[in-house]
């Protein structure tokens, strides 16, 4: 297997552990809350917010880590 194909199976396989994350974590306790279809509509749709929320904190600590690297890596 080579390089490229690994890097795709982990960042394929890190998709899916997350969707299925913020699926049963956040978009069904959401949707649970609620009775009414527009309310349980609304629910779903600002979670969407938690998630932008969620990815825009991995993508900076990602950063951080590229950008600390060569300073703090062994």
């Amino acid at each position: 297997m080579s390089n490229e194909t690994t890097i795709h199976v982990i960042v394929g396989g890190s998709a899916v552990v997350g969707l299925v994350a913020y699926i049963g974590l956040i978009l069904v306790p959401a949707v649970r809350a609620y009775s009414g279809v527009w309310q349980r509509l609304a629910a779903s749709f600002l979670t969407l917010y938690v998630l932008a929320a969620f990815m825009l904190l991995g993508v900076a600590g990602g950063a951080a880590i590229v950008w600390f690297w060569d300073r703090y890596g062994v």
